[in-house]
């Protein structure tokens, strides 16, 4: 039997663990910025052909003003890029916000929603398409000049060598629940089946270049989580544990959690400076390092143009459980 000094560490001890489960003594890190209390603003005047209205965007960084039809890079070590662009199409500037900066508690967050964007230019086009509100780290490469395929415009590129247990961040997420429609801009509306729904996308990839600068991946940890329910008030402090290796027979495993191939892809800039699909081409084992990670929010799951409008997910206080 212990006795003195012994016995009273114990007994100190069996206090504490009881006062403060294991879970709350977990090392939390905030990943950079992602309080969302500080924001960049940008003033850009579209083209007196599109209405010659200044617009004013936001991006997620040290508080300050980028103003003027110019590309975006990342100021000030924020590791954040959104899907508020801006867009040089035959010399013709057009402008995206889809998101916001919102009030949270006593602070900021960050306000996502799936809208239509439209353009109207006299005389000569007037189109729509829907766009949804994305919230990612990495780069976006502006200024966009099409349409086309625009997870290339999108470099995810951030290096990551840590396994954190869990991504950790408050949220909040409305849906009208009418149905989801496809509209690109070219061609009529579409109605598409199932129910749109909001995502986090956290994925850690051990990536290697060949010498034809593709760019190849082993998915290490995966953390896919969809939000469809309503949420009247905000969900604090909600936890999402990152698995390791290959999750294809867990319980929870969905098909859309796969692995990324084909058109299905993140991109990412190459060694030779272009913008290249990463290829996941098989699961890592659990206990390999990883070197990149892929984390996105978006107001709406699924391919490009494709939502409900009305759409919208908050976030705030994002990090990394270890």
């Amino acid at each position: 039997m212990l006795k003195g000094k012994g016995y009273v560490a114990m007994l100190l001890l069996a206090v504490f663990c009881c006062l403060f489960p294991a879970d709350m003594l977990a090392e939390e890190e905030l990943v950079a910025f992602g309080d969302f209390e500080s924001w960049i603003t940008r003033s850009i005047k579209e083209s007196t052909i599109v209405g010659g209205k200044t617009q004013k965007l936001y991006e997620v960084g040290p508080t300050g003003i980028y103003d003027g039809p110019r590309a975006y890079t990342n100021q000030g070590g924020s590791p954040w890029a959104c899907s508020n662009v801006y867009a040089k199409v035959y010399g013709v500037v057009k402008t995206n916000i889809s998101v916001y900066p919102d009030t949270h508690d006593n602070g900021l967050c960050a306000k996502l929603t799936t809208h239509i964007v439209s353009c109207k230019a006299i005389g000569i086009v007037n189109i729509s398409a829907l766009a949804t509100g994305s919230l990612f780290l990495g780069t976006l490469l502006e200024p966009i000049t099409d349409t086309a395929n625009p997870m290339a415009k999108m470099d995810m590129s951030t290096p990551f060598t840590h396994k954190p247990k869990a991504l950790k961040f408050d949220y909040k997420f409305y849906t009208p629940g009418t149905p989801r429609i496809r509209e690109t801009g070219f061609g009529r509306r579409q109605e598409v089946s199932g129910q749109d729904m909001a995502q986090c996308i956290c994925l850690l990839q051990k990536r290697w270049e060949d010498a034809d600068g593709n760019i190849h991946a082993l998915r290490v940890g995966s953390m896919l989580q969809r939000f469809s329910q309503n949420t009247s008030e905000w969900k604090d402090g909600q936890t999402f544990t990152i698995h390791y290796g290959d999750i294809t027979h867990e319980s929870f495993y969905q098909d859309w959690m796969g692995l990324r191939t084909g058109n299905n892809t993140f991109c990412a800039k190459n060694s030779k400076g272009k913008i290249v699909p990463v290829q996941e081409e098989g699961w890592a084992r659990p206990d390999d390092e990883p070197t990149h990670i892929i984390l996105k929010f978006d107001s709406s799951h699924g391919s490009a143009y494709t939502g409900t409008v009305g759409n919208t997910l908050w976030i705030d206080n994002v990090k990394f459980v270890y």
